[in-house]
């Protein structure tokens, strides 16, 4: 694993943190929960920076800030699942998002394992199973570079996006 550091730019750009924030509000983003089991234990957390990088290998990015309380799991893990949230799972995201005790977070919905032995949500709408292969550091978050290594793809459900500080489920419309 290589760990990258970029130069801490963002003090310097003129733009305030609270007007940027209020702009990425205005950016639609899935609905992620973010999974790991390993030697460091088992974690989970909600996000919405997860992107697609390339196809060949099959890799996506998650961000993940270095204060979080399960940073250090997931570093010492060196592999997670990204499942994308389905339109019922609102509940389920605020759980992982908040500082709700890990185990009673998972109690909460049912999980099975693909190849790395991360948790794989059931009923979301996509799981990508993944080993970290690189990170990347930029100011106070690590961008974990994801090779996908199974994936399950649920065709039968609809997501859930998080746009202007609210969750907006997904529907399929009829033409």
């Amino acid at each position: 694993m290589m760990t990258l550091a970029m130069p801490a730019t963002a003090a310097i750009s003129g733009v305030e943190k609270q007007d940027f924030r209020n702009a990425m509000s205005r950016l639609g983003a899935a609905v992620n929960i973010i999974t790991t089991d390993g030697p460091a234990g088992q974690a989970g957390f909600t996000a919405s920076a997860v992107c697609s990088v390339t196809d060949t290998p099959p890799t996506l990015l998650v961000c993940l800030n270095r204060s979080a309380s399960v940073y250090e799991i997931f570093i010492k893990n060196q592999q997670l699942c990204i499942n994308t949230l389905a339109s019922d799972h609102e509940d389920l995201s605020t759980l992982f998002g908040g500082k709700t005790p890990m185990e009673e977070r998972f109690i909460a919905a049912d999980w099975t394992t693909l190849v790395t032995g991360s948790p794989i949500l059931s009923g979301a709408v996509a799981s990508f199973d993944c080993r970290v292969s690189q990170v990347i550091n930029v100011s106070t978050h690590d961008i974990l570079i994801c090779e996908v290594q199974a994936l399950i793809s649920n065709d039968d459900t609809h997501g859930l996006i998080y746009f202007d500080r609210r969750y907006h489920p997904l529907r399929r419309q009829l033409v």
